[in-house]
């Protein structure tokens, strides 16, 4: 079995040009898909603090 601690402090390998063009992808999809998730949720903490304040006014 092989250590893979034993790898840290070699060099890195290149990566394939496609491989890293994929994951790109997949990060900005799912920027993309955590930005509309919080555009259609409700921020609770939000709506409680806004509560508390205007209820102690």
């Amino acid at each position: 079995m092989d250590n893979p601690f034993e790898h840290i402090d070699k060099p890195l390998k290149p990566v394939p040009e496609e491989l890293k063009a994929k994951v790109m992808s997949d990060v900005a999809t799912a920027k993309l898909l955590m930005e509309l998730a919080s555009l259609f949720s409700v921020d609770v903490v939000k709506i409680i603090e806004t509560t508390i304040s205007k209820r102690k006014k």
